[in-house]
Formats: structure tokens, C-alpha cells, sequence
């Protein structure tokens, strides 16, 4: 209810900013300075795919994202843009799969399904350069439109960790030899006025890796659907 009550207060505030900015461009009459959508906050939920056998999604896993776009539109109207970025994206995956390391070895183990766990997840924290072409309804008279962004994402993952607890024993790791470092992804996002959904696709797995008994790839490519909020 707290994060409900958060997300409210900033739109709110973000509204009345939108507009009173919207409002002084028309009293000046200088399109010239006409932008949209160049901060950002969204959150999603986060489907794994391309698990190994025996392996499953399980708990919650889901991300938040913020950062800033600038926006440069490329028509004389000012709806079509090249938008160009730097943000953050803060993730978490939970599913059936024991990633851990001895002795600067990585250990990919399923979770036998008889065997009793608390936590089993894995978090990663990038830090992204999004690119995008940007098209809207929008011009300086309208305070909501539509919106649909095509993008593609560089991104380099800075801080991992991986955590199990059970009654029998209990880990933390945060570093992890098969961890694909650099990520990059593609996203589409599209939605009207303060409703924007997106999909983002990743192009790079997270791990490459086998698992330590039978030899099968480790993989896991996330694809992220949720919510985005734009600012000016």
C-alpha cells in the first residue's frame, strides 16, 4: 500500500510539473523547446526462459528501472524523436536452481523437488544506455497521447548475488565466473497518457555456464513485461 501510495504522490506531482511547463512554453510561444518523456520510472515482472531441465520459475521475480532520456525530436512537429539515455534497472529471479561457486568454480545444481528451501534467487543490477525512436500523438496543446517507443538497451551488470537458505545450510554469492557482464536488449514500449506498457527481450542470456551433474547449458533469458511512467 505504501509503494501505491508513493507511485500516486509522483504521478501527481509530475503532472502538475508537465503542465506548468507545458503552460509557459504556450505563453511564450517557442515550440522550439518542445521535449516529452525524458524521465522515467517503471517496474516489472520478470519470466525466465530457456531454464535447464528440471529447473522452474518459482517466488516472486519482478525489477524496477529509473533514469533519464534525452529526447531530440527529428520533425518539425516535434513527435518523432531519437531518444538516447542513462538509467539503472534493479532485478530479481527466483526459480529452482542453486548458483553457487567453491574455490572460484561456478556450481549450477537443480534443487532435488523433495528438498525443502526458504529462499533460492538471484539479483542483478545494471546500469543501461537505452536507445529508442520515439513516435507520439502529442504536440504542445495535449497533456495526453499516444505513445509507441522502439528501443534497444546496452547494458553492464555491476553488482550479483546469488542467495540460498535452507534449513540445512545457507550461501551468499557475488561472483560468478559464467555471468554475462554486458547485457543487451530490445523493448518496446507503447500506451497512453500515464498507462505505458513495455516488453523487453533480452538478446544475451545471463549465463553461460553447464550444470554440474548432467553437463547441460546454462543459459536463462529473461523477458520483462510491466509498467513505465514518463516526466518531462
Amino acid at each position: 500500500m505504501k509503494f501505491i501510495g508513493f507511485l500516486s504522490l509522483l504521478l501527481s506531482v509530475s503532472s502538475l510539473f508537465a503542465q506548468d511547463k507545458l503552460e509557459w512554453l504556450k505563453e511564450n510561444k517557442n515550440d522550439s523547446l518542445y521535449r516529452e518523456d525524458q524521465f522515467y520510472f517503471g517496474f516489472s515482472f520478470n519470466f525466465l526462459t530457456e531454464l535447464p531441465s528440471g529447473v522452474d520459475q518459482s517466488g516472486f521475480s519482478g525489477g524496477l528501472m529509473f533514469g533519464y532520456i534525452r529526447d531530440m525530436p527529428i520533425n518539425k512537429r516535434r513527435n518523432l524523436s531519437i531518444g538516447l539515455g542513462l538509467g539503472f534497472n534493479l532485478n530479481t529471479f527466483g526459480q529452482s536452481l542453486q548458483v553457487n561457486s567453491n574455490a572460484g568454480q561456478d556450481i549450477f545444481l537443480p534443487i532435488n523437488q523433495d528438498q525443502n528451501y526458504d529462499v533460492n534467487w538471484f539479483t542483478t543490477n545494471l546500469v543501461e544506455v537505452p536507445l529508442e525512436l520515439r513516435w507520439r500523438s502529442s504536440d504542445i496543446d495535449k497533456y495526453a497521447f499516444w505513445r509507441v517507443y522502439l528501443g534497444f538497451q546496452v547494458g553492464y551488470v555491476f553488482r550479483f548475488k546469488s542467495t540460498f537458505k535452507s534449513v540445512e545450510e545457507q550461501y551468499t554469492v557475488t561472483d560468478v565466473n559464467a555471468l554475462n557482464s554486458f547485457r543487451t536488449s530490445a523493448k518496446l514500449t507503447f500506451g497512453y497518457g500515464a498507462i505505458n506498457f513495455f516488453v523487453n527481450m533480452s538478446l544475451i542470456p545471463v549465463f553461460e555456464g553447464e550444470v554440474e551433474s548432467t553437463g547441460e547449458r546454462v543459459s536463462i533469458t529473461p523477458i520483462k513485461a510491466g509498467l513505465v511512467f514518463f516526466f518531462l
